[in-house]
C-alpha cells in the first residue's frame, strides 16, 4: 500500500476544497504524487461525497474521524493529514486524542484548522478559542516534536456574516415586508471575511509542500481579500432591494439563543459556556480583525507560487466584499 494524505471531514465547509484542489497539487509534485488521498465522510451517500469520489486519486471512507486509532492510521499509511474540528464543548478531547494517536502512528505532518486569531488565547471569554489555545499549546510541548503541524487561524466564516443579508433580500422579494436586519457585525468595524474555499486551498498547497519543516509549528492568520462592515452590507442590501433597510441591529448575537435551545438544551449542555461564544465577535467589534492582520508567510506563498497566486487573483476578483454577497445570494436561489 501507497502513503496515504488524510482529509478529515472532506465534505464539510473547508475539507471539500482540500479534496478538490490536492489531487492537482500531487500531479505536479515528483516526491508525493502516487500518494493516495483520503477523503473521511460520515456519509459516503451525500452529494458531496458522490462528487469528490470521482476525481482520480480520491478514496471516499465512510469513518468518523473522532474514532480513528493509531492502528487505524498505521493500517492505511497515512502519513499527511488535514484537520478541521468541530468547536463542540469536548473539542479538546476528541482533537488532541487524534493527535496523540497520530503521534503513536508515526504522521508526519498535520494542517488543522483553529479559529479568529485574535481569540485564541487562553483568556478569551468565549469557550471554543481557548480550547484551540490549548491544542496548539499541547502541539508545541516537546513530547509533540515529531508531529509537524501548522494552525491556521482564519477569521469569520463570510456566510456566516452574509446569511441574514441573503435571507432579508429573498423574503422582501417574496413579500415587501421588512424584519430586522440583524448582523453579527459592527456598524463600523471592519473585518476580513473569508470564504471557506479560500481555506481549504491554502490547507492544499500546505500539504503537498516538498519541505514541510519550513512550516512547522505555524499559526497563519487567514482572511478575505478586502474588508467589511456591517454599514456596507447594509448598503449592499439597499441597493439590491431598491429601498432603505428600515431596522438594523448590528452586533447582535441573539442566534446563539436560538442554537442553544435547538442544539444543547436536551443535551444538558452548561448554559453558561455555550452563552459564551456570544463574546467572541467582541475582537471584531473593536477593530482586531481586519485584512491587516493577514500573516506575511501567506503572502509569501502566494509570490512563490504560480499557481496558488492565479487562484488568488481570480478568487479576490470573484470573492471580495461584494461579490462573496452576490455569491452568497446565489447559492441561496
Amino acid at each position: 500500500m501507497t502513503s496515504s494524505i488524510l482529509i478529515a471531514g472532506a465534505t464539510g465547509n473547508t475539507g471539500r476544497a482540500v479534496a478538490r484542489t490536492l489531487p492537482k497539487l500531487l500531479q505536479s509534485n515528483k516526491s508525493l504524487n502516487g500518494n493516495r488521498i483520503i477523503a473521511l465522510t460520515r456519509s459516503s451517500s451525500s452529494p458531496v461525497a458522490h462528487e469528490l469520489a470521482k476525481i482520480p486519486g480520491v478514496e471516499v471512507i465512510e469513518q468518523n474521524w473522532v474514532e480513528i486509532t493509531a492502528d487505524w492510521l498505521r493500517e492505511h499509511e497515512v502519513t499527511r493529514a488535514f484537520i478541521a474540528c468541530h468547536n463542540e464543548p469536548n473539542q479538546f478531547a476528541e482533537e488532541s486524542t487524534f493527535y496523540l494517536n497520530a503521534l503513536s502512528a508515526s504522521v508526519k505532518y498535520v494542517v488543522r484548522i483553529s479559529t479568529t486569531a485574535a481569540n485564541v488565547r487562553p483568556d478569551c471569554p468565549a469557550y471554543y478559542p481557548r480550547q484551540h489555545w490549548a491544542i496548539e499549546a499541547l502541539l508545541d510541548s516537546p513530547e509533540f516534536n515529531n508531529l509537524q503541524w501548522t494552525s491556521l487561524q482564519p477569521n469569520i466564516f463570510s456566510p456566516l456574516i452574509m446569511s441574514p443579508a441573503v435571507e432579508f433580500i429573498k423574503k422582501y422579494r417574496k413579500t415587501g415586508e421588512q424584519d430586522t436586519l440583524r448582523l453579527i457585525l459592527s456598524e463600523d468595524g471592519p473585518v476580513g471575511i473569508i470564504d471557506p474555499d479560500e481555506i481549504g486551498v491554502i490547507a492544499a498547497h500546505l500539504l503537498a509542500q516538498d519541505d514541510t519543516s519550513v512550516h512547522n509549528k505555524a499559526k497563519y492568520i487567514l482572511n478575505g481579500p478586502e474588508d467589511i462592515t456591517g454599514r456596507q452590507i447594509v448598503g449592499m442590501i439597499e441597493r439590491h432591494i431598491g429601498a432603505p433597510v428600515k431596522d438594523v441591529s448590528y452586533e447582535d448575537v441573539s442566534f446563539i439563543d436560538m442554537l442553544y435551545e435547538h442544539q444543547y438544551a436536551a443535551t444538558k449542555q452548561s448554559k453558561n459556556v455555550i452563552y459564551s461564544i456570544k463574546r467572541a465577535p467582541e475582537t471584531a467589534w473593536e477593530g482586531k480583525c481586519s485584512t491587516s492582520t493577514t500573516s506575511k508567510e501567506i503572502l509569501r506563498l502566494l509570490l512563490q507560487n504560480e499557481h496558488l497566486l492565479m487562484f488568488w487573483r481570480n478568487y479576490s476578483m470573484i470573492y471580495g466584499a461584494g461579490n462573496q454577497f452576490q455569491q452568497n445570494i446565489n447559492r441561496s436561489g
